[in-house]
């Protein structure tokens, strides 16, 4: 579970983005930030016993900072208003498919996949999904996954036409069309707080464990 104190703090931080007012409650983000972490690391402790690729990594491997890129963001507010990590093979800062987990009062979720591949890596699963579209159906439509995440794949970026080599008689094509790979389900501020968190986290993860697989297996 995360402590209400961090949850107050995103909250606060949204009405208050700027840096006089980050640099006079640094204290509280020190402590949001790690919370946060210590969440992560209860994470990889018990989901690396199942998901053998994320046992290795440490809570700084998955964490992302909450500065903000500003220089080419016409949006100049200073700071992320939520926390993150992303808990994959070798490392957020490794293209690989994996498990994310986002902290953002009223907008909290957690999912995974590969999110927006350069297009080599998107080629290869594409390719991957066609040459074995009876397995990769078979795990999105297995049961368990569609219960966790039912409204299936996200589609906010999709071709209007087929990717190069394929047609729209490809059984896969409703697949093939998409420029990112991703699953996710919401969670309330409550659900945050919840002593079950960690539970239904890993329930999660196990869930798609198939899935991130198939995504890691189509880089290789």
């Amino acid at each position: 579970m995360l402590q209400a104190s961090t949850i107050k703090f995103l909250k606060t931080l949204k009405k208050n983005n700027n840096k006089p007012w980050f640099e006079k409650n640094k204290d509280s983000y020190l402590s949001a930030k790690e919370d946060a972490e210590n969440f992560v690391g209860q994470v990889i402790e018990v989901f690396g016993k199942i998901d053998a690729d994320i046992a290795p990594l440490q809570p700084k491997d998955c964490t992302y900072r909450i500065y903000r890129d500003v220089r080419f963001s016409q949006d100049k507010t200073p700071y992320k208003i939520h926390l993150g990590a992303y808990l994959n093979k070798g490392g957020k800062k490794n293209p690989t498919a994996g498990y994310y987990m986002h902290w953002e009062p009223g907008r909290s979720m957690i999912g995974g996949g590969l999110w927006m591949p350069m297009a080599p890596d998107l080629n290869k699963v594409r390719q991957e999904i066609d040459y074995s579209f009876d397995e990769w159906k078979k795990i999105v439509d297995h049961k368990t996954f569609r219960k966790m995440f039912a409204e299936g794949l996200e589609r906010e970026d999709v071709l209007s036409r087929p990717p190069k080599g394929y047609d729209d008689e490809n059984p896969a094509i409703e697949f093939l069309k998409l420029k990112s790979f991703v699953v996710t389900r919401t969670l309330t501020d409550e659900e945050l707080q919840s002593k079950t968190l960690l539970k239904e986290v890993i329930k999660t993860f196990e869930s798609m464990k198939d899935f991130v697989a198939f995504l890691n297996r189509a880089l290789e």
